[in-house]
């Protein structure tokens, strides 16, 4: 009788009350390592955020003192006279400087399709695309704030001159400036998303490609039918984190434009800054904070509502 029950029961009977123990102990050690994460991310988020909504809900002109006053921020920049436009143009240019995200998107994939073959030097360019993206943001600004210098030793104006086209005040413009930040944008960008994009491709089996061209597929067809599905997932990734990051670009902004001219730069995360730390006006910044929120939130869940349907994960 012994025998046949060590058959059906070959592992020892646990003491009542042990697995108890032995989950409290994991759960206890889990919780621990999670603490210094847990008191970073409540310091400096999740606190933050919730503030941030308390304190929207006052009229809060430091130093002064604050005032509860419900929901009038939020009034005030929708309908106030002289910043109902100006809030208006930040939102409309928050969303002009984000067409840079399907720019970069066809740019990057077009530069990792070449790059994913097999050729002499290959690294080289890998590494040379990928360099932007652990330089600073600040230092490329720099850069290309001189690269677009409105005098004639800018060097895109001695480029124009050497074709006798007339010189261009590029980021002094209304109509270029904001054209000039996407450039610069895209170009800082697409060595992240060509990393991304070459992980996808080289993830894809190499059978689906022999397959296809056995039955006498082309390059063409290859992209459309093999490449272009199975890289969906990478496709949604990088349109996903690039819309989010480029809602709330700001450094690039503070250190060529500083908004202007006449608010043709002028964001939202960057017309954040300028109520918070240049008018010192803490309830309307708060207020945008949470407007600029709540946009990222609903995009964000577009994405994933509608576009992430026609995702093919293998």
């Amino acid at each position: 009788m012994s025998t046949i029950r060590a058959r059906n029961n070959p592992q020892p009977d646990i003491p009542k009350g042990r697995w108890w123990r032995r989950w409290g102990e994991e759960t206890f050690a889990a919780y621990l390592f999670l603490i210094p994460s847990l008191v970073i991310f409540v310091a400096f988020t999740f606190f933050p955020a919730i503030y941030s909504i308390v304190v929207s809900l006052f009229r809060w002109n430091m130093p002064m003192k604050p005032v509860f006053i419900g929901f009038e921020n939020y009034t005030y920049l929708f309908t106030d006279a002289i910043e109902a436009p100006i809030f208006w143009k930040s939102i409309l240019n928050t969303f002009y400087f984000a067409l840079g995200v399907p720019i970069n998107l066809f740019l990057s994939l077009l530069i990792a399709l070449l790059l994913n073959r097999k050729m002499r030097g290959v690294g080289i360019f890998r590494t040379a695309f990928f360099l932007p993206t652990i330089t600073s943001v600040t230092a490329i600004s720099v850069v290309w704030l001189w690269l677009f210098h409105p005098a004639q030793y800018g060097l895109f104006n001695t480029i124009l001159i050497q074709l006798g086209i007339p010189l261009q005040r590029w980021l002094r413009d209304p109509l270029l400036a904001m054209p000039c930040l996407i450039m610069m944008g895209v170009w800082s960008g697409m060595g992240y998303n060509i990393i991304i994009f070459l992980a996808g491709l080289q993830s894809i089996p190499r059978m689906f490609y022999e397959a296809a061209q056995i039955d006498g597929a082309n390059r063409i067809s290859l992209f459309r039918y093999i490449t272009w599905p199975l890289l969906g997932p990478t496709i949604f990734y990088i349109l996903t984190i690039g819309t989010i990051n480029s809602l709330k670009a700001f450094t690039e902004i503070d250190v060529m434009t500083q908004g202007g001219p006449l608010n043709a730069t002028n964001t939202m995360a960057y017309y954040l800054y300028q109520n918070a730390f240049q008018f010192f006006q803490m309830g309307k910044a708060s207020a945008i904070a949470v407007l600029l929120f709540i946009m990222l939130i609903v995009l964000t869940w577009i994405q994933f509502r509608y576009v992430d349907r026609r995702v093919f994960y293998e």
